[in-house]
């Protein structure tokens, strides 16, 4: 490796776009997690897929390793340059490049936030529902195959990206995927990149479907006597059908942070919050009835819903700050956060053994889950420098995986593997972590692209 004549040939291709400032090279060594940083040797911000290819042409000359970074909010340090190398900053290829209102559908650069994305769409009656609750990047969200608060009704990236543009480890650059809604031809490269985190190629642009906004919204909430209570209800509303838009879980632990942190006063008990789309506001209140109905059979109390506009947005601002809550809660701490997913009829009681074992943790722990569709996750307030608490940290999150994976989940349901979920791959993949190896050794042989991720070849 050599970086003086790698970072001339970077500055002749990008002129100061190449950077090897230590403010900048400090700011792209992590997302927002407690993982321990990774400095890049040097960080780049292409404007154009041309630009990146001749990025990762330089990096094969150089044989330099090739680090994707958007907003920088993953949390199982995705994003860190733990091989240093050259980090592609994309969030200044951030046009969106074609909307169709006929088609449903759009097709932005990489470094589109979800923000910008839905003001792009304002007046035409669509929208792109996907929310991680951190305003991601479109290609880190494709990467990392996020979901969010919205996926039980309008699904997860898999199914909202219908194409993509990627350069591939040696620069060449492809197409996977068309704008038509179904294909049979060949392999599914789209699903392929999508989820990769940045371990096959960088992704540049990305056609995605939209959907209508929908004539009506309504966001409620309500308290439980218990943990149990409250996930059950979330478990019979899904298996009756009803069309939530989103079915959020917070334990007692989080209502707590949220009222420090956001100012809200909701009660100090397990809660869920709702959100009803419809055709009509009789639609929503209907269905918002129901659920009430369901919500008091399991010992719901307090059930509140608004369709005002300015209620809602508080409501789910705070659901959002979760993770600065849980961060507030003791000064100097970082987060540690994880996730699971496990079949619905397990998820009451994979959260209360969860939270039993949390109970006597040396930190303040919080816990939120998409109970929707099976997932939640357990957040710690823990110093990083005390090797005991982060020995409890592991311990915990350990107990947590292995007993989704027992009960036929997953380690991870939407914050991916990066490098802080490699060791319970393994236990979960089998043999099928050999095939994920073959496919990044087929893509990728020189192992350059964000190495260290998912899978290593050596």
């Amino acid at each position: 490796m050599n970086l003086p004549e790698a970072l001339v040939d970077l500055r002749g291709l990008l002129g100061e776009r190449a950077s090897v400032a230590m403010a900048q090279r400090e700011h792209h060594s992590h997302g927002e997690s407690y993982h321990a940083p990774g400095l890049p040797d040097a960080v780049c911000f292409p404007h154009t897929t041309e630009e990146v290819s001749g990025i990762l042409k330089i990096c094969v000359r150089y044989q330099l390793p090739a680090i994707p970074f958007g907003a920088g909010t993953s949390v199982e340090g995705q994003v860190n340059a733990i091989r240093g190398g050259v980090t592609l900053d994309m969030r200044r290829m951030n046009k969106v490049l074609r909307v169709s209102a006929e088609d449903m559908d759009a097709t932005v650069q990489a470094g589109v936030t979800r923000k910008q994305l839905n003001q792009a769409l304002r007046n035409t009656g669509l929208a792109f529902f996907v929310d991680p609750g951190a305003d991601a990047t479109i290609g880190g969200m494709t990467a990392t195959r996020a979901s969010g608060t919205t996926a039980i009704r309008y699904g997860t990236m898999s199914a909202n990206v219908l194409a993509l543009s990627v350069v591939l480890a040696d620069g060449r650059v492809i197409e996977t995927g068309t704008r038509a809604r179904k294909s049979s031809a060949g392999y599914d490269l789209t699903r392929l990149f999508v989820g990769s985190e940045g371990t096959l190629g960088v992704i540049t642009e990305v056609t995605l479907r939209l959907h209508p906004l929908p004539e009506a919204i309504s966001s409620a909430v309500c308290a439980f006597s218990s943990v149990e209570g409250a996930v059950r209800t979330a478990i019979e509303a899904i298996q009756l059908g009803l069309p939530i838009a989103r079915l959020e879980f917070l334990d007692d632990s989080q209502v707590d942070a949220v009222n420090r942190y956001s100012k809200t006063n909701l009660p100090l008990r397990p809660m869920l919050f709702f959100e009803f789309h419809g055709a009509s506001a009789r639609e929503v209140d209907d269905q918002a009835a129901l659920l009430q109905s369901i919500a008091e059979e399991h010992g719901g109390m307090g059930f509140e819903w608004t369709q005002e506009a300015a209620d809602r947005e508080k409501l789910w601002k705070a659901r959002h700050d979760a993770y600065f809550a849980t961060l507030a809660l003791r000064a100097g701490a970082s987060v540690w956060t994880t996730d699971v997913c496990v079949p619905i009829s397990r998820l009451a009681e994979c959260i209360v053994e969860t939270k039993k074992d949390t109970v006597d943790a040396p930190f303040p722990t919080t816990m939120v889950g998409h109970v929707g569709d099976g997932n939640f996750h357990v957040l710690y307030a823990i110093d990083v420098s005390n090797r005991e608490e982060v020995a409890a940290a592991d311990r915990l999150t350990e107990r947590m995986v292995l007993r989704a994976l027992a009960m036929d989940g997953t380690c991870t349901g939407e914050h991916g593997i990066g490098s802080g979920k490699m060791k319970y791959l393994r236990r979960e993949a089998g043999e099928a972590l050999d095939a994920m190896r073959a496919i990044k050794r087929a893509f990728d042989p020189e192992n350059r692209m964000n190495p260290g991720k998912i899978v290593e070849l050596d």
